[in-house]
């Protein structure tokens, strides 16, 4: 059976990479802990709202993700407390939302059918799995991350704090992958639409993640490429709808255009020498990673 696991960004920097440098700029630091914060509080909503879709059947998976969200709300709290304490941002996050991008490239005909027929909730548990294995990948860094960090007082509480949700998280996921092998063993033709839907889900869950980190150059071809790689998951029949919906927002980007303007006044207002000689050439370099 098919087994999807998170893509680097822009197939190059890991999750340690990443958060190696992120746990020496505080600034940036906070904006990630209230990205996760975000994410945590935004799950409680969808999975409510998958909930009354399920409408009560199956009993057993209304029960699990009953304790899915009661989970999540915790972490949220614990992320929200920390960030009080630490007298950050508990606002929305600034830049391209993971989540809203995400749900922008669900195909929401086919997600949001009739929910308790089986294709349904192969389509849930699979979206979930998917997300739950990204949060997972980026708490195991930054627990690391931490842990090779100067122990600064605030660096400890950061870490203790992360270390609390990841086991919880981890646990979702092998609920997760539960539900789907049980799914697949009930016939052949179920293990393919598990295997088809964890394709799907892991191009759509790459694709999110990358446009809510990748605001280089080249990044709206980088965008129509993943729309491509995601129909490709997709039965022929489906993907011209599919892509001619999305095309014109990938390519126009508006939220992807503002989010440059931003981070380059930001990073001009904090060091205009650091701003030429290190943000320019890493924001030309997108032209060369879409070449690659």
């Amino acid at each position: 059976m098919t087994v999807a696991y998170p893509r680097k960004l822009n197939n190059a920097m890991s999750a340690r990479d990443v958060l190696k440098q992120v746990v020496h700029d505080r600034e940036i630091h906070l904006i990630i802990l209230n990205r996760y914060r975000y994410s945590e509080q935004r799950t409680c909503k969808d999975l409510t709202d998958l909930i009354e879709k399920l409408d009560g059947e199956p009993s057993e998976l209304i029960r699990d993700l009953s304790h899915h969200i009661s989970d999540e709300a915790r972490h949220a709290m614990w992320l929200t407390e920390l960030l009080v304490d630490l007298g950050a941002d508990v606002g929305k996050p600034p830049g391209i939302s993971y989540i809203d991008e995400f749900e922008r490239l669900l195909d929401q005909d086919a997600y949001y059918q009739e929910a308790h027929r089986e294709d349904g909730i192969i389509s849930f548990v699979a979206a979930i799995n998917v997300t739950e294995k990204r949060g997972c990948e980026y708490f195991s860094a930054h627990i690391q991350a931490l842990k090779e960090a100067p122990s600064t007082e605030e660096n400890i509480k950061i870490r203790e704090t992360i270390e609390k949700i990841f086991p919880e998280e981890v646990a979702h996921v092998r609920w997760g992958n539960r539900w789907l092998a049980k799914i697949a063993k009930t016939s052949p033709e179920n293990r393919q639409k598990v295997d088809q839907a964890k394709r799907k889900y892991a191009a759509i869950e790459h694709a999110a993640f990358e446009s809510g980190s990748d605001i280089m150059a080249g990044a709206e071809l980088r965008r129509v490429n993943q729309l491509l790689e995601i129909a490709n998951t997709m039965p022929v029949w489906e993907r011209p709808s599919y892509l001619m919906e999305r095309l014109p927002q990938a390519l126009l980007a508006p939220e992807l255009q503002m989010t440059r303007i931003q981070a380059a006044q930001k990073a001009w207002n904090r060091d205009p020498q650091v701003f030429m000689e290190k943000f320019v050439p890493m924001f030309l370099k997108g032209l060369s990673n879409h070449r690659n």
